[in-house]
């Protein structure tokens, strides 16, 4: 690794304080380090699992390889991203899942957080924007605010076949047909290498210019691949520094003890809180900057997690729910439910040590004490304090909490904690014995999609859908 020094990569380090999971500041309803040290053996084989599947395809841990084996297509990426901030107005990214989530979430973390109305002298980059969704009031709202002829889309979809993707491109071409817009000079694809609608479209065409979204990596970890990366350089964002911190942190995960190995042990707090009936796991970011990574962190645990069968065929049904939060905001919304509902949740509190400014809070009100008192502050300093105690209340009240600590927010410790992160699930699935990588849970909603709107090949689907029972009136009041 070459990015910058040693020291300052050492400065920048992640790192995972889970003392408020222990029974030292829980009491009874915390882990002892006997209990811990129980998910040893589990953990050690779930370390060796991950380990020594490393970049298999085939098992679709290809993202475990990929901050050391893009140096080309980064470079080729950033070459592009400059032809395109020069070049258009608008990059609009069309995609669902992890093609949309992964982009939305690096935008939000590393960019302005106002970043479109800025002026174009500020933003040094085109207006972004990415769809992902089919609500046709939300396409009808992009439209009014592009102008196609201006904008480069880049449509990212393995297959080519993801309907809610194509239909966007569907009504994206037409319009760039309307306009006389080659579609070549606007669009970009990411997809498969070799096979997919997406390649067969571009091979008709002519060649439109497409990046490879590899074989063993799934959308959901997709995010350090050309799916993220493009957008992200188009922003400007720091790429090279995004895959440095993947590797920094996949470096640091190395060590099979758990107590060494940050995913490795925010793998096993998750599981033996989970066994002990934690079935929600809370996302709780305290920077405006991070709010999207909880979204981000929802598909990945979720669609990961979430199996009915184990690796050798036994009924399982397994998971935990993630949700996400906003401190300080949702203090005053979901906290409430976290310290004196059920216990069974788990919150991980994102914190940061440096924010990007600090933002001085002005003497005033001084005949009023309750507002007198905040003056001389920064408001740092106030949202790292109701950071600490929201732990604190939290912990008082016997409820699991533990901390991921960024020492500042940039390129090198997002890619860090987005590997943390991909590593933990890995585990994570490896210790409960499922298959981490799949999502056949969604393909019954898509299939049942085709079948209502007439796709060749699921008539049988749309006969088990026209044979539900008639629905009640007496049901619908």
């Amino acid at each position: 690794m070459t990015y910058k020094t040693r020291e300052w990569r050492n400065s920048m380090r992640v790192k995972l304080d889970f003392n408020n999971m222990t029974d030292t500041f829980l009491g009874d309803k915390g882990f002892s380090a006997k209990k811990l040290a129980s998910y040893s053996s589990r953990a050690n084989q779930a370390f060796r699992y991950v380990k020594e599947n490393r970049g298999k395809d085939e098992l679709y841990m290809g993202w475990t390889e990929l901050p050391y084996n893009q140096d080309a297509i980064v470079a080729d990426i950033l070459q592009t991203a400059k032809a395109i901030r020069n070049k258009f107005q608008y990059f609009v990214v069309l995609g669902i899942g992890g093609s949309a989530l992964g982009p939305i979430m690096a935008f939000n973390a590393l960019c302005h957080l106002h970043y479109n109305d800025l002026p174009r002298s500020k933003r040094k980059g085109p207006k972004f924007y990415v769809e992902d969704n089919v609500d046709p009031v939300r396409m009808r709202d992009l439209l009014d605010v592009i102008d196609p002829a201006k904008t480069c889309f880049n449509v990212i979809s393995k297959s080519g076949a993801t309907s809610e993707t194509m239909t966007q491109y569907l009504i994206i071409l037409d319009l760039l047909k309307k306009a006389g817009v080659d579609v070549k000079e606007n669009v970009i694809f990411t997809t498969d290498a070799n096979k997919g609608n997406l390649k067969k479209i571009s091979d008709e065409v002519g060649g439109i210019k497409s990046y490879i979204l590899p074989d063993g990596v799934g959308g959901r970890f997709s995010q350090l691949c050309p799916v993220g990366l493009l957008p992200a350089a188009v922003l400007g964002i720091d790429i090279k520094g995004l895959l440095a911190g993947a590797g920094y942190m996949d470096y640091l995960c190395r060590q099979p003890s758990m107590r060494k190995n940050p995913a490795l042990m925010c793998a096993v707090l998750q599981i033996a809180a989970m066994e002990e009936g934690k079935n929600v796991g809370v996302m709780m970011p305290y920077s405006d900057n991070l709010k999207y990574i909880a979204d981000w962190y929802c598909q990945l645990w979720a669609e990961s997690l979430g199996k009915n069968v184990t690796l050798d065929g036994k009924p399982c049904n397994v998971g935990q729910t993630p949700v996400k939060s906003l401190g300080v905001t949702d203090q005053h919304s979901q906290v409430q439910l976290y310290t004196e509902g059920p216990f069974d949740k788990v919150v991980t509190f994102l914190s940061l040590e440096k924010y990007g400014c600090e933002m001085p809070i002005p003497h005033g009100c001084e005949n009023i004490p309750d507002v007198s008192f905040l003056g001389g502050h920064t408001m740092e300093e106030l949202i790292q304090a109701e950071n600490a105690a929201t732990a604190y209340a939290l912990t008082k009240a016997g409820r699991m909490n533990y901390t991921i600590l960024l020492p500042e927010l940039n390129a090198f410790t997002l890619g860090q904690l987005l590997f943390l992160f991909e590593l933990q699930t890995a585990y994570a699935g490896a210790m409960l014995n499922i298959n981490t990588f799949n999502q056949p849970g969604v393909e019954e909603g898509k299939k049942a999609t085709f079948a209502l709107l007439g796709k060749a090949g699921y008539s049988e689907k749309k006969k088990e859908l026209d044979s539900l029972p008639a629905k009640d009136p007496a049901c619908i009041i």
